[in-house]
C-alpha cells in the first residue's frame, strides 16, 4: 500500500462533504491554517491527505469546514482500518486495494461501493490519527502542549479550539431510509442491512436486538395473558409458567448470539481485528515511554487510579444505593398513608390514592437515574482511565448496579419481607408502566418537539440571507450543528436491561409483564428510528461484532431472576402446604429445584453453538486460507534470502 500513496492525488472537483468540522469563535487564523494544512497534507508527510473545504456564508467563513475525500483515498483508507467486504466467491474477506478486482460489485466508477458511513467512519479514523510530528505547541495557543505521537484532533478538543466533528447527513439516503423503516406503520422486519449502510454496525445490532426481544417477548405475553385472566391466585398454575419463563430467557439469549453472529458476519465485523487501542481523549498524566508502542504519551499511575477507585468511587456509590434505600423507605410510608386513607373513606377517589405512592415512586426512580448517571460519568472520567473499553466498563459497572439496585429494591423488600404479594404486584405493574411512559417522553417526545421548534428558526433564518451560496448545504450544516449529539446505545441497552429485569424477575407474580413491555418495544422501536432520523445529529458509524458486556448483563439477569422466582413459588401458600411439619425440608427442595434450573440453564447455554455451523466452517476456511498464505510468504522470503 505504501507505493499507493505516492500517485494518489487529494484534488478531486466533485467534491463531496462528508464530515463537518467546527472551530470555536475566535480561532486564530494561523491556527486553522496549520491545522487544515495538516489534513490535506501527504500521508507520507503525516498529513491525512483529505479535502477540506470552508463553509462560506453572507458572513464569510464561520469557522465551519467540510470535509471530504477522493474515491481512491477512501479505498486506501478502507485498506487501512481493515474493512471486510463480500468477494465474487461470495467470502467474506479484508479488503486490500491490490486485490479491489476480486471483490463483489467493485468497480474504478462505482462510488457506492463503499458506504456511506465507512467512508465517514474511515475520515473520522485518519483525522484521529493525525499525530504530532515535531511540534510542541499548537500554532497560536503555546498553553495547548504537543509532543511527538500525540493526537492532534485530541488535542484540539481537550483544548476547546474544536467544537464538535460529526457526519454530515445524506437528504435523499435518509428520506428512503425513514420510508422503509417507520414512515409507514406496518407488521415486518425493519431494513437492518439499510440502517447498517447508514448509521453502521453498532446502531443496526442494536435494533435488531430490540426486534429481536420483541419477537421473543411474544410467546411470554400470549401465555401470560390466560394465567393472568384465569389463575391470578392460583400458585401451582405458575409453578409451569414460571419454568417457562425461565427456560426462555436462557434459550432466547442463547440463540441471539447465533443471530448476532450470522449478521456480524455478513456485514463483515464479525472478521475485523481488533485494532490497538489508544489512549482516550481524557486521558491525562506526566509524559512517559508507552512500552508496547514506544512512543512518548501520558503515564497515569495505576495505583493512583486504585486509590480513586476504592476510597472515592466505591464509597460515593454505597452512598448513592444507601439513599436511595432511604428513598424506598419514605415511599413505604407513603403506601401505608394510602392504604389507611382507602380503609377511613372506601371511596373511587381513595382507589385511586392507592396507586398514587407508586406513580411518585416511579418518576423519582427515573429523575435519580438520570441524576446519578451525571455523577457515575464524572466519577469514571476523574479516575483517568487509559482506554476508553476501561471507561465503559466501569461506568456500565457504576450505572448498572445503582439502576438495579433503585428500580428493583421495593421489589424485592416487598416480596421477602413484606410478603405482600398483591402489592408487589401492583408495585410491579406501576413501575413498569409509569416508567416506559416517562422514557418515550423523555427520549422521544421532547428532544423530537425541541428540534422542531429549532428548525422552524434556522429556516426562518435562511430564508432572510441574501446570499449567492447553497443555501441548502448552508441551512443543512447549521441545522445539525445545533442538533442533539446522540452518545451511544448505553442509556438504549440500559432501558431493555431494566425492561428484561421486570419481566423475568417476578413473572410468576405479574405475567401481564411481557404484554406491557411488547407494547412499549413496538412503539420504542418507532420513536427510536424517530430520534435517529430525526432529533439527533447522525453519529458515526462504529464497527462491532456483538452487544458487547450487555450480553453478560443480560445473563447474569437471567440467573438472578431464576433464584427469585423459585422462592417466591416456595414461599406460596399452596407449595408451604406440601410441607407442614418441617419448613427446612421446604428450603432444601426449592434449593434443590433452584439449583437443577441453573444446571438446565448452563447446560442449554453450552449445547447451543454461539455460531451456527456455516459460520464455524467459513470462518475456519478463512483462518487455514490466511495460515497458508503466511507460510508461503515466509518460503518466498527464505527462497530470496537463499539466492542472495
Amino acid at each position: 500500500m505504501a507505493e499507493s500513496w505516492s500517485f494518489l492525488d487529494t484534488f478531486e472537483t466533485d467534491f463531496r462533504p462528508l464530515v463537518v468540522i467546527e472551530l470555536a469563535k475566535g480561532t486564530k487564523e494561523e491556527t486553522i491554517e496549520w491545522f487544515t494544512n495538516r489534513i490535506v497534507d501527504k500521508k507520507t508527510n503525516g498529513g491525512a491527505q483529505l479535502l477540506v473545504k470552508p463553509l462560506v456564508t453572507e458572513n464569510g467563513k464561520e469557522n465551519i469546514y467540510l470535509v471530504g475525500a477522493s474515491h481512491l483515498r477512501l479505498l486506501l483508507g478502507a485498506e487501512t482500518v481493515g474493512l471486510v467486504k463480500e468477494c465474487n466467491d461470495n467470502s467474506m474477506r479484508t479488503f486490500t486495494y491490490s486485490s479491489r478486482k476480486t471483490f463483489k460489485d467493485f468497480a474504478d466508477d462505482n462510488h457506492n461501493f463503499l458506504t456511506v458511513a465507512e467512508c465517514q467512519y474511515i475520515i473520522k479514523h485518519e483525522l484521529e490519527n493525525l499525530r504530532a510530528k515535531d511540534e510542541k505547541m499548537i500554532p497560536g495557543y503555546p498553553q495547548a502542549k504537543l509532543y511527538p505521537g500525540k493526537s492532534i484532533v485530541r488535542r484540539l478538543l481537550t483544548s476547546g479550539i474544536l467544537v464538535q466533528i460529526f457526519p454530515l447527513h445524506d437528504r435523499e439516503e435518509l428520506k428512503k431510509l425513514r420510508h422503509s423503516w417507520y414512515g409507514r406503520v406496518k407488521v415486518g422486519y425493519q431494513p437492518l442491512d439499510e440502517i447498517r449502510c447508514y448509521f453502521g454496525e453498532t446502531i443496526a445490532l442494536y435494533f435488531g436486538f430490540l426486534e429481536y426481544f420483541t419477537f421473543a417477548l411474544i410467546p411470554m405475553a400470549v401465555i401470560g395473558i390466560p394465567y393472568y385472566v384465569f389463575a391470578w391466585e392460583d400458585y401451582d398454575k405458575y409453578v409451569m409458567f414460571a419454568t417457562f419463563n425461565l427456560l426462555w430467557s436462557t434459550v432466547i439469549l442463547e440463540v441471539w448470539k447465533r443471530i448476532c453472529a450470522i449478521m456480524t458476519y455478513r456485514w463483515g465485523t464479525l472478521l475485523m481485528k481488533r485494532q490497538f487501542e489508544e489512549p482516550r481523549p481524557g486521558f491525562h498524566g506526566a509524559l512517559g515511554i508507552n512500552p508496547v508502542t514506544g512512543r512518548e504519551e501520558p503515564v497515569y499511575s495505576s495505583i493512583k487510579r486504585q486509590i480513586r477507585i476504592y476510597l472515592v468511587s466505591l464509597p460515593f456509590v454505597c452512598l448513592c444505593l444507601y439513599f436511595s434505600l432511604y428513598v424506598m423507605m419514605i415511599y413505604f410510608d407513603l403506601e401505608q398513608w394510602a392504604l389507611d386513607y382507602h380503609k377511613e373513606n372506601e371511596s373511587n377517589f381513595s382507589n385511586l390514592m392507592l396507586f398514587v405512592p407508586s406513580i411518585i415512586y416511579a418518576v423519582v426512580i427515573e429523575i435519580m437515574n438520570r441524576i446519578y448517571r451525571y455523577a457515575a460519568e464524572f466519577l469514571t472520567s476523574w479516575e483517568n482511565h487509559r482506554l476508553e473499553s476501561s471507561y465503559q466498563n466501569h461506568l456500565i459497572l457504576k450505572v448498572l448496579v445503582f439502576n438495579f439496585l433503585n428500580c428493583f429494591a421495593s421489589l424485592f423488600y416487598i416480596a421477602f419481607v413484606l410478603f405482600d404479594m398483591k402489592l408487589l404486584r401492583q408495585s410491579l405493574a406501576t413501575l413498569l408502566i409509569t416508567s416506559q411512559i416517562l422514557n418515550q417522553f423523555a427520549e422521544s417526545v421532547l428532544p423530537y418537539w425541541l428540534q422542531k421548534r429549532h428548525k422552524k428558526r434556522v429556516k426562518k433564518h435562511m430564508s432572510s440571507l441574501k446570499t449567492d451560496t447553497d443555501l441548502s448545504l448552508v441551512e443543512q450544516v447549521n441545522l445539525e450543528k445545533e442538533m442533539g449529539t446522540y452518545f451511544g446505545t448505553f442509556d438504549d441497552y440500559l432501558e431493555l436491561f431494566l425492561q428484561f429485569g421486570y419481566v423475568s424477575l417476578f413473572s410468576c407474580v405479574y405475567p401481564l409483564a411481557a404484554v406491557f413491555a411488547v407494547l412499549n418495544n413496538i412503539t420504542e422501536i418507532y420513536s427510536d428510528a424517530l430520534k435517529m432520523c430525526r432529533v439527533y445529529k447522525r453519529p458515526f458509524a462504529e464497527p462491532t461484532a456483538n452487544i458487547g458486556v450487555w450480553q453478560l448483563a443480560f445473563e447474569t439477569m437471567s440467573v438472578i431472576s431464576v433464584v427469585t422466582n423459585c422462592i417466591l413459588i416456595g414461599m406460596s401458600p399452596q407449595v408451604n402446604a406440601l410441607f407442614p411439619d418441617s419448613k427446612m425440608d421446604l428450603v432444601l427442595t426449592v434449593a434443590f429445584v433452584e439449583h437443577l434450573l441453573l444446571a438446565i440453564k448452563f447446560i442449554m447455554a453450552f449445547v447451543i453453538p454461539d455460531k451456527p455451523r456455516e459460520i464455524q466452517l467459513k470462518l475456519a476456511k478463512l483462518e487455514f486460507e490466511s495460515l497458508e498464505a503466511l507460510k508461503q510468504q515466509v518460503r518466498a522470503t527464505d527462497m530470496y534470502n537463499s539466492e542472495k
